[in-house]
């Protein structure tokens, strides 16, 4: 047996190639940064950028224009409280972004929104707290169901909940239906681990947080309770499930996709993006392989779709 010999050139390879890149299978994380005048670097981010509006504006027509698939639209706003109260403000940081991605890109590109209180508490958790300080799951749903119904106002067409409480999916569901937002999508992170991987994200949202978000997020040697997550999600009404992160979980998106009879994605999150950008700015890998080769990698593991920081960069050299 010989398999080498369709491996001999170029021409061969490619022919014979079975998992490919396409832009529109990558979707772009946006961070917005509230009454900013100019965008501020993201320091553990290479490249990466809190944007004013005029960077904003600038990012999406780029991302349009490099035909990628969609942005996730991530808030940074002036002030935070306890409720998160900025979360469902009409005028608030994040649904005056989608309303400014809607109008802009809106036909070309998937306009998604983070359905999350972490950006707006002041505690950083993705919740409201109870009189013991713990996450409160019930009374967070109905934050999430007022940000759910902001969000989609605004012109979101999917709603990424990642907050990581049980039931969100079905309080969520039930609040759009009930207003008459019927064909606004969810995207559920039902696979959502307790990551070290999330740490420049935290640079990313001048996040808040005190304590660990372990007792709502996954921990990460399990690897059947995040099947039984995106199970509960599609069950209550997920129109596409999440693994996040990615990289060091192709083993939980792979048995996930071989099971679920929705849309799965993944998200090659903040720390994965850093080390690739640190290594390569050592000169230790090459980038350009490395970054392919890691989306090539979450791609073959059964993602429909990856939300990564390089989206627009790579539909540019895949062109």
């Amino acid at each position: 047996m010989r398999p080498r010999r369709l491996r001999a050139t170029p021409a061969l390879r490619e022919l014979m190639r079975e998992t490919r890149l396409h832009p529109r299978e990558l979707v772009l994380p946006m961070f917005v940064r509230e009454g900013a005048t100019q965008p501020q670097p993201i320091g553990s981010m290479p490249g990466v950028l809190q944007h004013d509006d005029a960077s904003f504006r600038r990012a999406l027509t780029d991302a349009a224009e490099a035909g990628i698939g969609g942005v996730m639209l991530f808030g940074v706003p002036t002030s935070k409280d306890a409720r998160g109260s900025g979360a469902d403000d009409p005028d608030g940081v994040l649904n005056a972004a989608a309303r400014t991605a809607a109008a802009e890109v809106g036909d070309a590109l998937v306009v998604q929104t983070d359905l999350c209180l972490d950006e707006f508490t002041d505690h950083g958790h993705c919740g409201v707290l109870d009189s013991r300080g713990a996450v409160d799951n019930d009374a967070t749903l109905e934050r999430y169901a007022a940000m759910a119904l902001a969000q989609a106002d605004a012109g979101a067409a999917v709603l990424g909940l990642s907050g990581m409480m049980d039931g969100q999916v079905e309080a969520v569901r039930t609040a759009l239906d009930e207003a008459g937002h019927t064909t606004t999508a969810l995207l559920a992170y039902s696979g959502k681990y307790a990551s070290a991987f999330y740490g420049p994200f935290r640079e990313a949202v001048d996040s808040s947080l005190q304590g660990d978000r372990r007792s709502y997020q996954l921990d990460p040697g399990n690897a059947r309770e995040g099947l039984r997550e995106a199970e509960l999600d599609i069950a209550e009404g997920a129109d596409v499930v999440m693994v996040k992160p990615a990289g060091s979980y192709l083993d939980v998106l792979a048995a996930t996709a071989a099971v679920s009879p929705v849309p799965v994605w993944a998200y090659q999150v903040s720390g994965e993006y850093a080390m690739i950008e640190a290594a390569a700015a050592h000169g230790w890998i090459d980038r350009r392989r490395a970054v392919t080769e890691s989306l090539t990698a979450i791609r073959r593991a059964g993602a429909d779709a990856v939300l990564t920081y390089y989206a627009t960069e790579v539909a540019g050299w895949l062109r």
